[in-house]
């Protein structure tokens, strides 16, 4: 007579196909529905690390996937843990970023009893901000379930997926010859462009003027940054890159034109704009001017390249469309452009990346009234930190001035808002990509109201010895709301706009942190090295001047002409007279 079969819960399943998968790492906050899964975890050698809040658990996880490539993973429990986390869910869904939920239920069998942290369709509120979500119905369901979770959220355009497992099938146990395999963990194809659209591609190029790439998230990868290495040169074409996919070109390389701005800016000029633009991995929308024609002009060729068919064409036609990986894309250019003999681009190359330099060379001598300059601010901590770090920005405009000055050396580098809009998501970015690159500098350069969503994270940092530096710059305003509404309404206008007093390098030193704050510019740099230097979590307040103006606070108001009839609807677009 054999032996009877091994039972194993739903939570030993669960981790098995997690760890089967290659997750190392899960982000989490503890609730009891997960009980048998953390169990799973510790038995699979599977790294729990515990946050004080479920969306800085998923922002956490978020970070992760983006700098690593690989999935991110986060475990929260039911009802008002998921609720918290429903934000992280959505960042990660808009800017692609391969993150598996996993979210605790009630007991199925006690559907409509009025049970703790039920009586809410998690997966109903999940579908609309998530690539897909389900709940598993049977215990000897979750390997296979799981893994087409995974599967979807690495496959095509990445995304957040979520998975709700009710804790009677997560505590159960089953026979585990019953137990479905965990088929497809692996699966990630790389589509790759046909040879008809890569020569199509470069005949394009051939014929162009005036070209210019523009890199979005999707191709802040390691494969695409090394093929544009390997291609740049021979192309001779300026390349911009979104604030999250800055590092795709080292900093110093000729033909890094910087962020996409630099074409309005160009225009604004006078100069005339590219013919030609290829979007590599970027979505058209608000970062890249909207409709308005500004970055992307209307008259120009458009060629973009995204895994989402979905996404090409939105907001415009295009020239010729590409549904496929970056990297491939553009060796597959390589090698259509055997023989083809390309114009010489030079003049224009130097003219569209000389207006980096030149918007550098604007804020380079800045001071403030009061306090530091914010553009001198980021710019120390740029310095300080160097080109190897990780830097995690947050914030309205204090993001914004770090952006101009952030310069990492490699992609992933950056990790800051995109589509979502979502403040409060630099402290768990931060300790998603220090766990993630442990040997690297990471850097979060945060405004004063952002700092106050997540603020309780500087204990999660602590109590795992993550020497992250945060940098607040602190102007004691909600500063893009407040310089908003006086641009609107007159310099003298705020409401529920100021923020004064708050002292947060008094707060950090209270959770255990190395705390600074500094006034006065000479001292920064300084401060700066002392806190690279501490060896555990640091924070350096950084008093700025509340009056200074960020100019994309200024174009992203849309300002109307003056005795105009156009409504201004601040960060979308005018609505014209007559309408």
């Amino acid at each position: 007579m054999g032996q009877p079969d091994i039972r194993v819960t739903g939570g030993d399943l669960l981790a098995r196909t997690l760890k089967a998968a290659g997750v190392e790492t899960i982000f989490a906050l503890h609730g009891g529905h997960h009980e048998a899964l953390f169990k799973g975890c510790v038995d699979h050698d599977i790294a729990l690390v515990d946050v004080r809040h479920e969306a800085a658990a998923g922002h956490a996880a978020d970070a992760y996937a983006r700098t690593t490539g690989k999935l991110g993973v986060c475990v929260i429990t039911a009802g008002p843990g998921y609720a918290n986390a429903t934000a992280a869910i959505a960042n990660a869904q808009l800017d692609g970023a391969p993150v598996l939920f996993i979210i605790g239920a009630p007991p199925l069998r006690e559907v409509e009893t009025n049970p703790l942290q039920g009586g809410i369709d998690q997966i109903a509120m999940a579908r609309p901000i998530s690539k897909w979500a389900l709940s598993i119905p049977a215990t000897e369901r979750i390997p296979d379930l799981a893994a087409m979770a995974i599967r979807k959220a690495m496959s095509g355009r990445k995304g957040a997926v979520v998975l709700e497992v009710p804790i009677d099938i997560l505590h159960m146990s089953v026979p585990s010859a019953r137990a479905t395999p965990a088929a497809g963990l692996h699966v990630q194809p790389t589509p790759a462009p046909s040879p008809a659209e890569a020569r199509r591609l470069a005949d394009l190029l051939a014929t162009a003027e005036r070209p210019a790439i523009i890199v979005g998230l999707e191709g802040a990868t390691p494969g695409v940054a090394s093929a544009l290495a390997g291609l740049s040169e021979r192309l001779g074409v300026p390349i911009f890159t979104k604030p999250q996919a800055g590092g795709v070109l080292p900093p110093s390389h000729p033909l890094d034109a910087g962020a996409p701005g630099g074409l309005a800016a160009l225009a604004m000029s006078g100069a005339p704009g590219p013919d030609l633009v290829i979007l590599l991995g970027a979505r058209l929308g608000l970062m890249l001017g909207g409709r308005s024609g500004g970055i992307v002009p209307h008259a120009a060729r458009v060629v973009q390249v995204c895994a989402d068919a979905g996404e090409i064409g939105r907001l415009r036609d295009v020239d010729l469309a590409i549904a496929a990986d970056g990297r491939e894309t553009l060796m597959a250019l390589a090698e259509a452009l055997d023989g083809v003999r390309l114009p010489d681009w030079r003049g224009w190359a130097a003219q569209a990346c000389g207006i980096k330099a030149a918007s550098a060379a604007a804020f380079a001598d800045a001071r403030a009234a009061s306090g530091v300059h914010p553009y001198r601010a980021a710019q120390a901590v740029a310095e300080a930190a160097g080109p190897e770090a990780v830097y995690v920005l947050d914030g309205g405009e204090a993001a914004s001035w770090a952006a101009m000055t952030a310069a990492p050396n490699a992609p992933g580098r950056v990790l800051t808002h995109g589509y979502l809009g979502c403040l409060g998501i630099g402290p768990g970015f931060a300790i998603g990509a220090q766990l993630a690159h442990p040997e690297r500098r990471v850097v979060q350069v945060t405004g004063d109201g952002a700092m106050g969503f997540h603020i309780q994270e500087l204990d999660t940092m602590v109590r795992h010895r993550l020497p992250i530096v945060t940098v607040v710059l602190n102007n004691q305003v909600w500063g893009m709301s407040i310089h908003g509404q006086q641009l609107m309404f007159g310099e003298n206008y705020n409401v529920i706009s100021k923020l004064a007093g708050t002292r947060y390098a008094d707060i950090a030193s209270g959770f255990g942190c190395h705390a600074e704050r500094v006034e006065d510019e000479a001292e920064l740099p300084a401060a700066l090295a002392r806190a690279f230097a501490a060896g555990r979590p640091a924070l350096v307040e950084v008093m700025t001047d509340p009056d200074v103006v960020h100019p994309v606070t200024v174009s992203m108001l849309g300002q109307v002409k003056e005795g105009g009839g156009e409504t201004m609807i601040p960060y979308y677009e005018n609505i014209p007279e007559g309408v």
